[in-house]
């Protein structure tokens, strides 16, 4: 009885240090990549200077006198991840919770399979369809000359992150232990308010983390972005060719040399450090909404 009960604990010992040791790496990745981007993006800040890298409304970097202002990068990467999250997220929330609480098992297992299905399709997939359907629709309906903009581009995302809001919130509203739901019936509250007002509430915390998983696939999105959004350095407007922060470095590292290699490694590192910031603030949000219950 002795050695089998060292056994396990030997057992579980191992699986804490296998646990650790992966715990460990992947803190180690995050700290790899983040001093890997500071120390190439911070050279070409200095050499730009900040105020007119962050600031400058002008982005041409093959020019006899290159101009690296990535203004326009950054509006358009928050009005696309904005304009993306407010089409997405309530159609993505009222899609899981009809599944979750509602929907006949037929139409469930039919809509969930779809949604799977959409996770799975690869970004230069969506991408195509856009180039192909949504651009010469956009051009037609709201005739403009060219389909590919930023409104084009906010379409695309928000059908992208519609899989992640989806699955995630359907799991944390199916968790909700069905004695509340029981406790608020019986009350003499009706389905559709113990689902807003009991359910919904309970899965607060799994309904957030697809909205941040959303927010996450949103701004990290670049091939199909850059098929859509006409991949041009204009300011952000809706019926205009734009360009994201991701498809800045994307469309230009493959050629790029000098200031210009050392600038977009500036982007990425902006484009990571405005992640965190949204990461960050979202869990301060959330963290003080638990605090006030």
């Amino acid at each position: 009885m002795q050695k089998k009960l060292d056994r396990k604990r030997l057992a579980e010992k191992i699986v804490h240090g296998i646990f650790l040791i992966l715990g460990l790496v992947t803190v180690g990745c995050v700290l790899l990549i983040t001093v890997y981007l500071v120390v190439s993006g911070i050279p070409a800040i200095s050499k730009i200077g900040i105020f007119d890298f962050l600031f400058g409304t002008t982005w041409d970097s093959t020019a006899a006198e290159p101009s690296f202002g990535i203004l326009p990068f950054i509006l358009t990467s928050i009005y696309g991840t904005a304009g993306a999250i407010l089409i997405g997220v309530p159609i993505g929330f009222l899609t899981a919770v009809y599944l979750a609480k509602v929907a006949p098992t037929k139409i469930k297992s039919l809509v969930g399979g779809a949604v799977s299905l959409l996770a799975g399709i690869p970004s230069v997939v969506y991408g195509l369809v856009g180039m192909l359907v949504l651009v010469p629709t956009i051009r037609s309906i709201f005739n403009v000359p060219d389909g590919a903009s930023l409104l084009a581009a906010i379409a695309v995302l928000a059908v992208m992150i519609l899989p992640s809001i989806i699955k995630v919130s359907m799991t944390a509203l199916e968790a909700v232990p069905k004695e509340y739901e029981d406790a608020s019936l019986a009350l003499g509250a009706t389905q559709t308010e113990t689902y807003f007002r009991v359910s919904v509430p309970a899965a607060k915390s799994g309904i957030a983390a697809s909205v941040v998983l959303g927010v996450g696939r949103a701004i990290g999105e670049a091939m199909a972005v850059m098929m859509v959004s006409g991949n041009v350095a204009n300011m952000p407007s809706l019926f205009r060719s734009v360009r994201f922060l991701t498809t800045a470095v994307a469309s230009e590292m493959s050629y790029s040399a000098g200031l210009q290699r050392q600038a977009l490694f500036s982007i990425a590192l902006v484009l990571f450090l405005f992640i965190m910031l949204i990461n960050a603030a979202l869990s301060f949000f959330l963290k003080r909404g638990d605090g006030h219950e």
